[in-house]
């Protein structure tokens, strides 16, 4: 049976939306929070892994960094807050990470990443799987990226088929996941462009194989997606009411400041404007508001 897991994405799949998602449509199998970055946790970073925040649930936390001094004191702490796994990024592409040799820009160095995966592999407490892409540069370096994870034990590889450089433009190269099949030894979860019931059924058509599936935009522009994939009815607008009342309610709460409750919502509008066609006028006026009655007024205007 396929299992379906939320992606961590840095700014939008906090523990507000999982969990608005999960009261909304249901249970999926696995949740992962966006990146740690730093041993000493920011007040975010602290909301984001208390227990009481993910209660009930499966939540892996992501760790970013290519310090292994710095990931180990990571995982203890984590450790101490009950949570029996911990995944590393080596997938973002974003140029303020990559550029210190972090996410994705970790691919770059081959020879420091060995080190470094040497140690936490040897010096972990719990279990760590890893989110990759499949190099800096060329497909080819994907290659040597299997043989380099063929050495250590992860719990799984999760596998976005894009470059650091290629960022979310293009097709993926599903050749590179194919070799993966072939080559890999570790359970793999297929990542990447999966936004409709249609993209699923081609991704497994296609990798047969594959019993893992991880959605991240697509989920974003249809929080019902999941439901869809397993065969139920396309959500309806009082169910993205409901849903959009739960995570504006949650941020309210969570972060308090009417502007950067705001500016929260508006990131989320970038996706969810998706679901509403022919309504550019309506996203429009949300965009611009500056208050939470002009915000309110604008999406009533919409739903």
């Amino acid at each position: 049976m396929m299992k379906i897991y939320m992606a961590p994405m840095e700014g939008l799949t906090g523990y507000v939306y999982r969990n608005a998602h999960r009261a909304c449509f249901g249970e999926m199998d696995r949740y992962f929070t966006p990146f740690l970055a730093s041993k000493k946790f920011s007040s975010k970073e602290k909301k984001e892994i208390l227990p009481e925040n993910n209660s009930g649930i499966d939540v892996v936390p992501q760790i970013l960094t290519n310090r292994a001094e710095e990931f180990l004191c990571i995982v203890r702490n984590l450790e101490q807050r009950g949570y029996p796994e911990v995944n590393l990024n080596l997938g973002c592409p974003s140029g303020t990470v990559t550029a210190k040799n972090r996410g994705a820009g970790f691919l770059k160095v081959k020879d420091e990443l060995i080190l470094f995966l040497e140690e936490i592999y040897s010096k972990s407490p719990i279990p760590i799987s890893i989110k990759t892409r499949i190099g800096a540069y060329y497909p080819e370096e994907f290659a040597e990226l299997i043989e380099i994870y063929n050495e250590f034990p992860l719990t799984e590889l999760i596998i976005h088929p894009r470059l650091m450089t290629d960022f979310y433009k293009g097709n993926p190269r599903y050749e590179c996941f194919d070799e993966a099949i072939r080559k890999c030894r570790h359970s793999l979860c297929y990542n990447g462009d999966i936004n409709s019931v249609e993209d699923y059924r081609n991704i497994t058509e296609r990798f047969p194989s594959i019993d893992k599936i991880m959605l991240g935009r697509g989920l974003l522009a249809n929080p019902g997606l999941v439901k869809e994939i397993k065969g139920e009815n396309p959500i309806s607008p009082s169910d993205m009411k409901v849903f959009h009342q739960k995570l504006y309610d949650g941020y309210r709460e969570s972060i308090g400041d009417e502007r950067n409750t705001l500016f929260k919502m508006k990131e989320l509008w970038v996706f969810m404007s998706r679901y509403y066609r022919n309504s550019e006028r309506e996203i429009q006026n949300i965009r611009k508001s500056q208050s939470y009655m002009d915000y309110e007024i604008a999406v009533r205007a919409l739903m």
